[in-house]
């Protein structure tokens, strides 16, 4: 069955008439009979009801058209939004991350650099992000934890230390460093299972033969840092967030962890087997050909006076 066989059927089916049908489609009465001839016995059953030289439409062709309808709408759609697409626009692209705070400031000047695109942003778990790649719900992740798969391709973005935060006064306040065993005491603001917090707090303490005790957990990573602050715990935030931090003035301080692996990598994914519009391809290359985060950052010791300035 192909394409041209439908199309064939469609005008058949409209003119019940195999002369009136084959004049539309500009091709020969006879070569038009045998096309509709080879989809009936593709399907296995007759789709009209023939009587001399006039044919009716049966109740199998009526259940087929609504089908070929549906069918070849979707394809005419398809070739008026890649239309679209080329003459008024750069397409979609869409994006899942599992904190809109890591990306959104990437995708708004992506979006100043290319206003003609249409960008779609989705906050997803690591699971979902496989769930989303699979079926091509979303063009890229950028992802802080590994996903694994043969039909997956990816590009690391950063690198970045993770810190400790913890309010202001508490006994850690003012340290260097510390180590896992000196906090497994303390109560922790953290994500729930699936995000990469959580995921990195439960390895870190592991390593150790320790839990952590979790106080308050939620799917907003970016709301850690405010709970933090009204001393309902310490917490994991990645370096960037301390950036951030100076200018939202969330008043924490910051810590070095002295462990191993106590960083976070952002990786860009997407799915090798989905078709890229040009606003995708756009996005992947501008994402890979810039810094995404800044890497050295200053000494948290000295951002307590900044964040009180």
């Amino acid at each position: 069955m192909d394409l041209l066989q439908l199309r064939y059927f469609q005008v058949v089916a409209r003119y019940e008439h195999m002369s009136r049908a084959a004049e539309e489609l500009c091709v020969a009465q006879p070569s038009l009979s045998r096309t509709i001839a080879r989809l009936e016995g593709e399907l296995g059953s007759p789709l009209f009801d023939r009587q001399g030289r006039r044919i009716r439409l049966n109740q199998y062709g009526a259940i087929f058209l609504r089908h070929v309808d549906r069918a070849l709408s979707e394809l005419d759609d398809g070739r008026r939004a890649i239309r679209e697409a080329r003459d008024l626009g750069l397409g979609r692209v869409s994006v899942a991350s599992e904190t809109l705070l890591t990306i959104a400031p990437l995708l708004g000047s992506f979006r100043a650099a290319h206003p003609r695109a249409d960008v779609r942003l989705h906050q997803s778990t690591a699971e979902e992000m496989d769930r989303q790649l699979r079926a091509r719900d979303v063009d890229f992740c950028v992802a802080s934890q590994p996903l694994s798969g043969s039909h997956l391709d990816q590009i690391e973005l950063a690198r970045e230390e993770v810190l400790l935060a913890v309010p202001y006064g508490h006994w850690l306040d003012g340290r260097e460093s510390v180590t896992i065993p000196e906090i497994a005491d303390e109560p922790f603001v953290t994500t729930r299972q699936g995000h990469w917090q959580r995921a990195l707090l439960d390895r870190l303490f592991a390593a150790e033969g320790l839990a952590p005790l979790v106080s308050c957990e939620g799917d907003e990573p970016g709301a850690s840092q405010h709970m933090i602050s009204a001393s309902l715990g310490i917490g994991l935030i990645p370096a960037i967030s301390r950036q951030v931090g100076t200018h939202t003035r969330v008043p924490v301080a910051w810590v070095h962890l002295d462990a191993p692996d106590c960083h976070r990598v952002l990786t860009l994914v997407w799915n090798r087997e989905t078709h890229l519009s040009e606003a995708a391809l756009k996005f992947r290359e501008f994402i890979t050909s810039r810094p995404f985060m800044t890497h050295h950052l200053p000494d948290p010791r000295r951002e307590r006076g900044h964040d009180q300035s």
